[in-house]
């Protein structure tokens, strides 16, 4: 079964990014505190911008998306899109060897609330897959659309 999230602490990430030869910055933190601090919340980089700079108002918002693609690049965090055309960004999730874990979306076409699940049925299909045909999948997003129980979905 999967951690809830990745989490990972300002020590941690330091030690990451001296790993990898960047520089450890007040502004790289503040960015993932800030998704850290989310939740299941999947923020936008304007969202992101506007909690860091509450704490650090001479933060730019280029900053914030440089900082954004070092978090993608150390797989730290996930992009998502809901098919609304805005990107966001949530922690990166963990399995307990420390693999990737996929979790996926269910999207209410009415109210537009995104809800998370945690199953991952897919894995059974990938191994399928690659027994059939030989591809080897190594990544997949599944979002499921429908309606919240609140709009009918219970109906």
């Amino acid at each position: 079964m999967a951690n809830k999230h990745s989490e990972i602490d300002a020590e941690q990430f330091k030690k990451l990014l001296k790993e990898k030869g960047l520089k450890v910055t007040n502004q790289r933190i503040l960015v993932l505190q800030a998704l850290t601090g989310s939740g299941d919340t999947h923020l936008t980089a304007e969202q992101i911008y506007e909690l860091v700079r509450a704490d650090f108002p001479d933060i730019g918002l280029a900053t914030v998306y440089r900082t954004i693609q070092v978090l993608l690049e150390l797989d730290l965090i996930d992009r998502v899109n809901f098919d609304d055309g805005i990107e966001r960004y949530e922690l990166a999730r963990t399995k307990a060897d420390g693999s990737k874990h996929h979790h996926h979306h269910m999207i209410c076409l009415n109210c537009g609330k995104v809800f998370e699940f945690e199953q991952d049925m897919m894995e059974g299909l990938e191994e399928e897959i690659k027994i059939k045909t030989g591809f080897k999948v190594v990544d997949h997003e599944v979002k499921l659309y429908g309606y919240c129980t609140e709009c009918g979905g219970n109906t």
